[in-house]
C-alpha cells in the first residue's frame, strides 16, 4: 500500500552552547573565554562547553581531567539548572506566540509545527528568523534553526549553520540534500553505527539509499526500516506538545570514588527517594528498574529487572536496586550510580501497518 508522505512546515530551534552561554551572559568576565559547565579541574564530567572551549576539543560528557588537559586555560563553573529552566521557560513563551504545537526535547531545543500558525505567516523560514531575533533581542542569547518538511530533516538542518544561523531545506531540495549528507550527520547515527555503515560502504545518504530494506533490516535490525525511510525524506512523526516519557531516572556523580557497598547503599537510598519524588509528581509508575553503574575508569554497566506489577514506591525501587547491586561483583570503584524506571504505565501500544510511502513534490512555500 502506498501513502503520501505528509508535508508540514517544521522548525527545529537549538540554542547555541546554552548552559555556557547563560553563564557568560550572567557573568561578563567569562565572555570570550573557554568555560566548561559542570565538573571541576580534578574530577567530574563536563555538562556543556562554550564555543571558545570547543575549539580545543572540549565537549559535553567529556571527563573534566581530559578537558583540562585539552585546554589548560579552561574555566569550570557550577551547573545552575534553576537558572537554565528560567530562561528556557522564557524561550518557550516566545515559541507559543507562533504555535501551540511545540515539542521540547530538552531545555535548549524544541520542534515547532508552523504549518498553520498564529501569525498567519506562510513562510516558516521568516518565522524562524523572527523567533531567533526575538530570542536575541529579549534574552541576549543566540539560537540556530533548521526548517523543512519533517522533524528529521529540520533537526539535521539546524546543525548546518551553527552558531547563530539557520538552514531551510525546501521540499524540492530534500532528496538531493539527503543524498549528499554524510552518514555520520544523520540524526540517530552515532559513532558505532557510523563505523558499521562504513564497513558496508555506506558513507553518504546516496550510499544508504542504494541499499534495500531487506539488507538494512538484516544488518541493523529494527532500525533498518527507519534508515530506509528517512533517507527518502519519509518521517511522519508529528510534533507532540505533550511528550510521554519512556523512562524516569535519577543519578549521582560522587566527589570521591566509592569502593564500599555500605556507602553505595546510602547513595542508592537517596537516589531512590529522588526518583520516587519525580514519579509521584508526574503520577507515573513502571515495571522495569535499571541500575546504572559508572566505574572510576569510566566504563558503564547497567543491570535491569522487570517486575510483574507497576511500582512508584521508593522503598520497593530501593530494594530492587539493592538486588541488582548484589547481582554481580563490582569491577572497580564507582564514580556514579543511577536508578531509572521504564516500561511505564503511560505507554500505549500502537497498531502498526507496513506501508511504502512516496514523497510527493508539491509547491509548498517555505
Amino acid at each position: 500500500m502506498e501513502t503520501v508522505s505528509t508535508l508540514r512546515k517544521i522548525i527545529h530551534v537549538d540554542m547555541d552552547a546554552f548552559y555556557a552561554s547563560v553563564e557568560q551572559l550572567d557573568n561578563p568576565e567569562l565572555r570570550g573565554k573557554p568555560i566548561a559547565v559542570g565538573g571541576s579541574s580534578e574530577r567530574g564530567v563536563v555538562s556543556a562547553a562554550s564555543y571558545e572551549a570547543r575549539k580545543f576539543g572540549v565537549r559535553s560528557a567529556m571527563s573534566s581531567v581530559i578537558a583540562k588537559r585539552n585546554c589548560p586555560e579552561l574555566i569550570f563553573v557550577k551547573v545552575r539548572f534553576d537558572r537554565y529552566k528560567e530562561i528556557s521557560t522564557a524561550i518557550r513563551k516566545i515559541f507559543y506566540d507562533y504555535t501551540d504545537l511545540v515539542e521540547p526535547l530538552s531545555l535548549d531545543e524544541a520542534y515547532l509545527d508552523v504549518t498553520v500558525n498564529k501569525k498567519g505567516n506562510p513562510s516558516a523560514t521568516l518565522i524562524a528568523q523572527e523567533i531567533r531575533k526575538r530570542i536575541y533581542d529579549e534574552l541576549n542569547l543566540t539560537a540556530s534553526a533548521g526548517i523543512s518538511i519533517n522533524k528529521f530533516i529540520a533537526k539535521v538542518a539546524s546543525d548546518y549553520n551553527k552558531p547563530n544561523g539557520q538552514k531551510t531545506v525546501n521540499p524540492e531540495e530534500v532528496h538531493e540534500f539527503l543524498e549528499e549528507l554524510e552518514i555520520r550527520k544523520f540524526y540517530g547515527v552515532g559513532k558505532v553505527t557510523a563505523d558499521k555503515m562504513y564497513s558496508f560502504g555506506i558513507f553518504t545518504g546516496k550510499d544508504l539509499k542504494s541499499k534495500s530494506i531487506e539488507f538494512l533490516d538484516e544488518k541493523f535490525g529494527k532500525s533498518g526500516s527507519y534508515y530506509y525511510n528517512v533517507v527518502r525524506g519519509i518521517h511522519n512523526s508529528e510534533v507532540k506538545p505533550h511528550r510521554i516519557p519512556k523512562s524516569v531516572g535519577a543519578e549521582r556523580t560522587f566527589s570521591e570514588n566509592l569502593s564500599s557497598e555500605v556507602f553505595m547503599l546510602e547513595r542508592l537510598e537517596q537516589i531512590a527517594s529522588e526518583l520516587e519524588r519525580r514519579l509521584k509528581k508526574s503520577k507515573i509508575a513502571g515495571k522495569t528498574i535499571t541500575l546504572k553503574i559508572k566505574y572510576s575508569d569510566f566504563t558503564l554497566q547497567t543491570r535491569s529487572k522487570t517486575l510483574p506489577y507497576f511500582i512508584s514506591d521508593g522503598h520497593l525501587i530501593l530494594e530492587t536496586a539493592k538486588d541488582l547491586l548484589y547481582q554481580d561483583t563490582l569491577e572497580n570503584s564507582v564514580r556514579l550510580l543511577g536508578i531509572s524506571l521504564a516500561n511505564l504505565n503511560t505507554e500505549k501500544k500502537e497498531k502498526t501497518t507496513e506501508t511504502k510511502e512516496v514523497l510527493v513534490q508539491l509547491k509548498f512555500d517555505f
